[in-house]
């Protein structure tokens, strides 16, 4: 790969180095990763021990979300036009400096959930940029035979920070509070940062179809709409996994809640962490697959057996259990997603793929801040009556009280999870995905890369 601008045909030196680029890239991205799980775990349990409020956790998550979702179509179009690496620098380095203004807040003691709220709608609007170009760009340095391999090593950054963030951040909020879990996190933006510019990207080859889509911001931002409206397997996978989002909207705030109703801070971080090991053990199973048929069969198997764990979180109180649930929960969620990102790499050409991406996050996550809006009064006007102290299921299946609600509410997720499931691959533009919609052209290993971007 050069930097010159000129035609370089893409050989296996050519793709080993692409591949390393994305290795220092996927490295800088674990490092951030981790450190913002540690930021939302401590201001989770921040918040909800503040307030006692299953709604107030559920309005940060929601800023967390919503403003990332509302701009994911004009922010894929910008991606398409602008350098992605630098797309990626930039907002990388705008979360830190919002992640900072909440360390100066903690540290003068002018924090609030108000104060949460905008920063977290601040980064929540920088992410917007951030994922696509970071996914679009993946799928330029990656052979197309490694695309399930590299989402799979995506995956597991994520899972790193899941299983890390839980034990340590229990520990640095015992002995150093949040604003130490804060300061961790900025530096770990500045790790992702300096890892960006380090590199270079290439630049996306020209398609027909990307050629067809130019034209105003407006028009380009509708282009993905518009794209993955005609490839009815591709809108079929988007709108199933927005009915799994919906259960994910609901499963972080609750299960905060449910352990905090039965076990101590600390427990609860031991819990987290041994539980989301199975993600990264997923990702580890997932990053060494290369995997180009059966990717959809694989998702719904992977959906069903999450379902069947949100029923045993449910069902039981007791830790191992949980732990054991959890842990087989999140094994498959990495599985899922690596093979859903693998078949989107495969499908969409990569010049649109800013575009196409952004529709999709926007299309199969807008059920997210539905959930989290309904997820606290389900929880405090519905469930926590039913359950209280002569209330009608108290003393039933569940037991009584706040534990004994929450758990009925993941029971109730676990049946969603499953039923939706089912009937989503009842349906044939999902099953027959992979044979009706054809691959795109112009990925790496089929064609000729165009310089570099920088």
């Amino acid at each position: 790969m050069h930097d010159n601008g000129s035609a370089t045909t893409n050989s296996d030196a050519n793709g080993h180095t692409s591949f390393r680029t994305f290795l220092i890239v996927w490295a800088g991205q674990l490092v951030s990763l981790v450190g913002s799980s540690l930021t939302w775990f401590g201001l989770s349990v921040w918040v909800f021990l503040e307030t006692g409020s299953v709604t107030a956790l559920s309005m940060m998550l929601l800023a967390a979300t919503l403003p990332r979702i509302l701009l994911s179509p004009i922010a894929g179009a910008y991606v398409d036009r602008w350098n992605r690496r630098w797309v990626m620098v930039v907002s990388d380095a705008l979360t830190g400096v919002g992640t900072l203004v909440i360390v100066v807040a903690f540290l003068t003691d002018t924090n609030s959930l108000g104060v949460l709220v905008v920063v977290g709608a601040g980064a929540s609007a920088f992410q917007a940029f951030q994922w696509p170009a970071y996914q679009a760009a993946t799928s330029l340095l990656v052979p197309k035979e490694r695309y399930s391999q590299a989402s799979g090593m995506v995956q597991m950054a994520e899972a790193a920070g899941q299983l890390v963030a839980p034990f340590l951040g229990g520990v640095l909020l015992a002995f150093g509070g949040v604003a130490t879990l804060l300061a961790v996190d900025v530096l770990t933006f500045a790790i992702a940062v300096v890892s960006l510019l380090v590199v270079r990207f290439p630049k996306p080859p020209a398609s027909a179809v990307g050629e067809e889509s130019r034209g105003s911001i407006w028009k380009e931002a509708g282009f993905g709409f518009r794209y993955v409206w005609h490839r009815h397997g591709l809108l079929a996978l988007l709108v199933f996994f927005a009915g799994l989002n919906l259960t994910f909207g609901m499963v972080s705030p609750i299960f905060v809640a449910y352990l905090l109703s039965f076990t101590s801070e600390a427990a609860m971080g031991t819990v987290l962490s041994l539980g989301s090991s199975g993600m990264l053990v997923g990702s580890i199973i997932a990053s060494a697959w290369r995997v180009t048929t059966g990717r959809v069969r694989g998702i719904v198997i992977a959906s069903l057996v999450l379902g069947l764990m949100l029923l045993t979180i449910g069902l039981s109180q007791w830790i191992v259990v949980i732990v054991v649930s959890l842990f087989g929960g999140m094994l498959v969620v990495p599985i899922a997603s690596a093979l859903s990102q693998s078949i989107w790499m495969s499908k969409v050409e990569p010049d649109v793929q800013g575009r196409v991406f952004s529709v999709r996050s926007m299309i199969s996550q807008i059920t997210q801040p539905i959930a989290l809006l309904l997820v606290g009064p389900l929880a405090e006007f519905v469930f926590l009556p039913l359950f209280d102290e002569g209330g009608r299921l108290s003393g039933g299946l569940f037991g009584e009280g706040e534990t004994a609600a929450y758990g009925a509410m993941f029971f109730a997720m676990g049946v969603y999870t499953i039923a939706m499931t089912l009937l989503s691959y009842s349906c044939a533009p999902l099953r027959n995905l992979e044979r009706d919609v054809a691959d795109a052209v112009g990925l790496p290993g089929e064609s000729v890369l165009v310089g570099g971007d920088d």
